[in-house]
């Protein structure tokens, strides 16, 4: 499971049962024109990956949240959806035997944006990603600014220009200042998110203490192993 992380008046854990209707409401305040989880979804991504899903807190409420599950990349590397890689939130497309861990979603309280809360929540992945020996962390990330300029520039244009510094995109400059790399464009991939016009970056972050001599740790504890 992954470790505590704390910064000032930020905590990050493990997501419970419990913490299910406010992350629901909180959801439906980020992103008011995008469906939101639903709870037999939320129910479903704990039983399949506890550790992968997490909570940012801060003065004991819930201001932030993160969801994963474990990959075969292969298997996904071409062009898909978030509905197809995800299994429409389900998480049953997890698989102990993969090396990437996915991220699936990540959302901050709207007022607490700049504060600390969304490097929190990756800083807790990073952790998780070496605690389990996997090799990356691979998302898709939205690209919330492209809408207002999808006029004057493809998509791919748009995310150069915020490569090189001649614009700003709010998820992507954060993650690329996070230390991810930018990989290309998918096409499609939430075509309910029209304000990146239904397109996401991909984007990889390297894990610098994988070790490819060791089998990852959910390998390691899958049942019938030897300890």
């Amino acid at each position: 499971m992954a470790d505590n992380v704390s910064m000032s008046e930020i905590f990050v854990r493990a997501t419970q049962s419990t913490d299910i209707e406010a992350l629901l409401q909180l959801q439906t305040l980020v992103y008011p024109s995008i469906p939101s989880w639903k709870r037999e979804q939320l129910r479903q991504q704990l039983e399949v990956f506890p550790d992968g899903q997490l909570v940012a807190l801060m003065n004991a409420g819930i201001v932030g949240a993160a969801s994963s599950l474990v990959i075969l990349w292969d298997e996904w590397a071409d062009e898909h959806s978030w509905k197809q890689i995800t299994a429409t939130g389900t998480f049953e497309t997890h698989n102990p035997d993969g090396y990437t861990l996915y991220g699936a979603e990540v959302f901050v309280d709207p007022e607490l944006r700049g504060k600390g809360v969304g490097h929190e929540l990756y800083e807790g992945r990073r952790k998780l990603c070496k605690q389990l020996n996997l090799r990356r962390i691979i998302a898709c990330g939205r690209l919330p600014g492209y809408h207002a300029m999808s006029e004057q520039m493809s998509v791919e244009l748009y995310a150069k220009k915020v490569l090189w510094g001649d614009l700003t995109d709010p998820v992507l400059s954060f993650q690329l200042r996070e230390g991810f790399r930018y990989c290309g464009i998918m096409n499609n991939y939430l075509p309910e998110d029209k304000d990146s016009c239904g397109h996401a970056s991909l984007i990889v972050w390297i894990n610098p203490d994988y070790d490819p001599s060791q089998p990852t740790a959910l390998q390691h504890n899958k049942p019938g192993q030897s300890e």
